[in-house]
C-alpha cells in the first residue's frame, strides 16, 4: 500500500465541475508528475465540499489548508509553493465573508460556515472518492449491512429505525421505520425497494450531491432495507439531469457486485440483493411516489389515488417500499451507531438532522446539514454569512414549490417538521432560499407557481385548472390590473385546491401564495390599490426617472437605451420619455453619478 505524506483533496461535485474543476485536477495531476511528487503526494477528486459559494475548492492535508475559487492557472503555484517547498498560498486560502479572515491555521470545522453543522447524510461527502469503493470501507462501509444480516433479525433492523425518530426527508415527513414495518407485514411473492431521486425542486441539489459524493451509502442503506422487508430488488428512480450522478451510482453499483456486496448470499447470510437504475425525464410530479413508481414501469407519470398504498400496492403491483437519497444516508449510521445516538439529536419530534440547499440572496451559498430545531437565523446569517452587500433579509422560502415564505419575523422559528408547518411553511425536501429587499413576494408566489402550472401532470382538475387560475391572478397583481376581490378568490381557490387535489404535490401548490398573503398582504395590496411595487420590482409597475440636480449630462444613458427614450444635451439634465421607455434598466446601471431611479 502506498503512503502519502500529503493528500490533495479537489471538489468533483456538479457546481466546482461547471467551474472547472475536472481541469484542476488534470493538472494537479500533470504538475505532481513533472515535479516529481508522484510517489508522495495523491490526488483525489471527492464529491461536493458543501460550501459552493467557494467552489472550485481544493483542500490540502494533513495541514487542511482550505483554497478557495482556485483556477486552472493557480495550480502551479499551489504544488511549487505548498506542496515542494512548505509554503502557503495566502492569496488563494479561503476567507470568511463575515468575519473577514482567512483560514490560515483553522481546522475546517473552526470555519463559520461549518462549526454549526452536523454531518450525517453528508458525512463522506468532500472526505472520499466517491468513485472507489475502498476509500468507502475505509470510513466503515458496509459494517452496518454486515451488522444487520448477521446479526440483527428483520424485525430487529426495522425497530431500530423506529427508534431512531427518523422521518423521511423527501418532503412528507413520514415516520421511516413505520413505513418499513408496514411494508414488512404485507403479504407478497415479492416485495421491492425503491429509492426517489428525482430531484425536482427550483434551488434544490441536497440528494443530487449525496449520490456525486457518497454513492455506497444509498446502495448500503436500500440493501439493509430489502432486507428487513424481505425484497429482493431494488430500484433507483434518478434524473437523467444528473449525469455526474449517474455515473457515479453505475460505478458504484458495479464495485459492490464485484466485492459481493449486491447480488447472491451477501455477507453468506443466505439474502439476495440486486439494485437497477432508471432514468427520470425531468417531470416535476414523478418526485411523487405513485407517479415516479409507474414511471419506473414505463408508464405515464402520474399520481393514483390511495389506499391502496405503496406499502401494499406499489410497483407491478407488489409492495413497495420508498425512501429518498437523504432518509437512506442517515440509515447506515442509524444501524452502526444505534438509535439512541441518532435520536439524541435533534427535537422531541424530529429526530437527526436535515440536509438544506441554501441559495438565493446569501453569501455563503451551498449544501448545509444541521441538526433538527436549529433556528433559521443561525442557518442564515451564522452559517449563511448573511445577506450580501448589505441589503436587508426579508424572507426565507423553505419547501420548494411546495413550501411558504416566512418574513424577518420568524427568523427565530426552530427549523423540524412542526414548527414551519405552524408557520405556514414546510420542511420540504430541503430547499432553503433567502430573499432580499429587492424582492416582490408577488411575484416571488407568481414564479412558483407558474413552475407548479408547468409542471402539474393535469390529471386532476383541482391542479391542473384551479393553479392556472390562480397564476392568472397573479398575473394580473403584478401588471398593476388587480382588485381587491382578487385577494378574495386566491384564498379561495388555494383553499379548494389543498382540499381536493390528487397528490401531496397539487395539495401543497398554493403554499407559497397563501404564505405570502400571509405575511406580506400589505405587498399585494399595494399593487392593487396603489399601483407600486414596494420592492421595485414588477416592471410594469416602475418608472425610471433621471434627478436633474445629480445628473451631469454626461450622455453615457443615452448610448445603452434601446428604446433611445433618453434626450438632453451635453452637460445638462437629461429626461426619460416614460411612454418609450422599456424599464430595461440599462440606463440605470450605466449612470456613474447614481441619478438615474426606479420609482
Amino acid at each position: 500500500m502506498d503512503i502519502y505524506r500529503a493528500h490533495v483533496l479537489c471538489c468533483g461535485g456538479t457546481g466546482c465541475t461547471s467551474s472547472g474543476s475536472a481541469q484542476i485536477i488534470e493538472r494537479f495531476e500533470q504538475k505532481i508528475k513533472e515535479t516529481g511528487l508522484e510517489h508522495e503526494v495523491k490526488v483525489i477528486r471527492t464529491g461536493c465540499f458543501g460550501l459552493c459559494e467557494a467552489g472550485p475548492v481544493v483542500i490540502i492535508y494533513p495541514e487542511g489548508t482550505f483554497y478557495s475559487r482556485v483556477k486552472v492557472e493557480d495550480v502551479d503555484e499551489i504544488v511549487t509553493e505548498h506542496l515542494l517547498k512548505g509554503r502557503k498560498v495566502h492569496h488563494l486560502v479561503y476567507t470568511d465573508h463575515a468575519t473577514n479572515e482567512q483560514n490560515e491555521n483553522k481546522s475546517l470545522e473552526d470555519i463559520n460556515f461549518y462549526k454549526h453543522q452536523k454531518r450525517i447524510a453528508l458525512r463522506n461527502c468532500g472526505v472520499i472518492d466517491p468513485e472507489n469503493i475502498d476509500e468507502y470501507l475505509a470510513f466503515d462501509g458496509y459494517k452496518a449491512l454486515e451488522k444487520a444480516l448477521t446479526k440483527m433479525s428483520r424485525e430487529e433492523v426495522i425497530e431500530e429505525i423506529l427508534k431512531s425518530g427518523l422521518r423521511g426527508r423527501g418532503g412528507g415527513g413520514f415516520p421511516t421505520g413505520l413505513k418499513w414495518k408496514f411494508t414488512y407485514n404485507s403479504q407478497a411473492d415479492q416485495k421491492y425497494v425503491a429509492c426517489n431521486a428525482d430531484e425536482g425542486d427550483p434551488g434544490a441539489f441536497m440528494d443530487r450531491s449525496v449520490l456525486e459524493g457518497d454513492p455506497h451509502s444509498v446502495i448500503e442503506a436500500m440493501t439493509i432495507a430489502g432486507y428487513a422487508i424481505g425484497a429482493s430488488q431494488g430500484y433507483v428512480y434518478v434524473r437523467a439531469e444528473y449525469p455526474i450522478a449517474v455515473k457515479r451510482l453505475e460505478i458504484a453499483i458495479e464495485q459492490a457486485k464485484e466485492y459481493g456486496l449486491l447480488g447472491e448470499n451477501i455477507f453468506d447470510s443466505g439474502f439476495s440483493f440486486d439494485l437497477k437504475i432508471r432514468l427520470g425525464a425531468g417531470a416535476f410530479v414523478c418526485g411523487e411516489e405513485t407517479a415516479l413508481m409507474r414511471s419506473i414501469e414505463g408508464k405515464r407519470g402520474e399520481p393514483i389515488p390511495r389506499p391502496p398504498f405503496p406499502a401494499v400496492k406499489g410497483l407491478f403491483d407488489k409492495p413497495t417500499m420508498l425512501n429518498n437519497v437523504e432518509t437512506y444516508a442517515n440509515v447506515p449510521q442509524i444501524i452502526l451507531k444505534g438509535a439512541d445516538w441518532f435520536a439524541s439529536m435533534g427535537t422531541e419530534k424530529s429526530k437527526g438532522t436535515k440536509v438544506f440547499a441554501l441559495g438565493g440572496k446569501i453569501n455563503n451559498t451551498g449544501l448545509v446539514e444541521v441538526p433538527m430545531g436549529t433556528p433559521l437565523r443561525t442557518i442564515v446569517y451564522d452559517i449563511g454569512g448573511g445577506i450580501p452587500n448589505g441589503k436587508k433579509f426579508k424572507a426565507v422560502q423553505t419547501g420548494g414549490p411546495s413550501g411558504g415564505c416566512l418574513p424577518t419575523e420568524l427568523l427565530d422559528t426552530p427549523v423540524d417538521y412542526d414548527n414551519l408547518i405552524a408557520a405556514g411553511s414546510m420542511m420540504g425536501s430541503g430547499g432553503m432560499i433567502v430573499m432580499d429587499e429587492d424582492n416582490c413576494m408577488v411575484d416571488i408566489a407568481r414564479f412558483f407557481l407558474e413552475f407548479t402550472v408547468d409542471e402539474s401532470c393535469g390529471k386532476c382538475t383541482p391542479c391542473r385548472v384551479g393553479t392556472r387560475r390562480m397564476l392568472e391572478i397573479l398575473n394580473r397583481i403584478v401588471e398593476g390590473k388587480g382588485t381587491m376581490e382578487d385577494l378574495d378568490k386566491l384564498e379561495e381557490l388555494a383553499e379548494s385546491i389543498k382540499a381536493t387535489a390528487l397528490c401531496g404535490l397539487g395539495q401543497s401548490a398554493p403554499n407559497p401564495v397563501l404564505s405570502t398573503l400571509r405575511y406580506f398582504r400589505h405587498e399585494y395590496i399595494a399593487h392593487i390599490k396603489d399601483h407600486v411595487c414596494p420592492a421595485h420590482h414588477c416592471k410594469a409597475l416602475l418608472q425610471y426617472h433621471i434627478d436633474p440636480e445629480k445628473c451631469r449630462g454626461c450622455s453615457a444613458c443615452t448610448k445603452v437605451c434601446p428604446a433611445e427614450a433618453i434626450s438632453g444635451e451635453l452637460r445638462k439634465p437629461f429626461t426619460i420619455d416614460t411612454a418609450k421607455c422599456l424599464k430595461c434598466g440599462a440606463c440605470a446601471e450605466k449612470c456613474h453619478f447614481g441619478a438615474i431611479s426606479r420609482v
